[in-house]
C-alpha cells in the first residue's frame, strides 16, 4: 500500500489535507515523522528509514535524490519509492494541487508495491 512520506520543503498543511481526504492514508511529514530526528540530515539516512517503515518519499529534490538513488541501484540497495514533483508543473505553494495529485496517485497506484518505484507527478 502507498504511505506518503512528505520532505521538509512540503507544507504541512499537504498531510492534512490529504489526511482530510481520506482517513484510512498514511502520510507523514518530516516535521512530525520520528519527532523530526530527520530534519536536516543526509537524503541516505531519511530513504533508509522510509524504506524500513515502508514509506515512499514526496519530494521537489531533483538535484540531490536521483544521484542517490542511482547509486542506490548500482549497490543494490533498496528504498521505499520516490514520488518526485516539479515545481512548473505543481508549485510549492499550491497546497490543493499538490493534494489532489496525491490522492490521484493513490486511487491509481495505491496498491501497487512501491519498493523501488520512480514515479513523476502530474496535474
Amino acid at each position: 500500500m502507498l504511505k506518503f512520506l512528505l520532505d521538509e520543503h512540503i507544507s504541512p498543511d499537504v498531510a492534512d489535507g490529504l489526511r482530510r481526504r481520506n482517513r484510512t492514508i498514511i502520510v507523514r511529514y518530516m516535521v512530525e515523522w520520528e519527532n523530526g530526528d530527520f530534519l536536516g540530515q543526509e537524503d541516505s539516512a531519511c530513504l533508509q528509514e522510509a524504506a524500513t517503515q515502508g514509506l515512499t518519499l514526496v519530494t521537489y529534490d531533483r538535484r540531490t535524490i536521483p544521484p542517490l538513488l542511482k547509486a542506490w541501484a548500482e549497490e543494490e540497495r533498496m528504498h521505499g519509492g520516490v514520488v518526485f514533483v516539479d515545481e512548473k508543473t505543481i508549485s510549492l505553494t499550491d497546497i490543493g494541487g499538490l493534494v489532489w495529485a496525491l490522492t490521484r496517485l493513490l486511487k491509481e497506484t495505491g496498491k501497487w508495491d512501491w519498493t523501488n518505484r520512480v514515479s513523476f507527478l502530474r496535474r
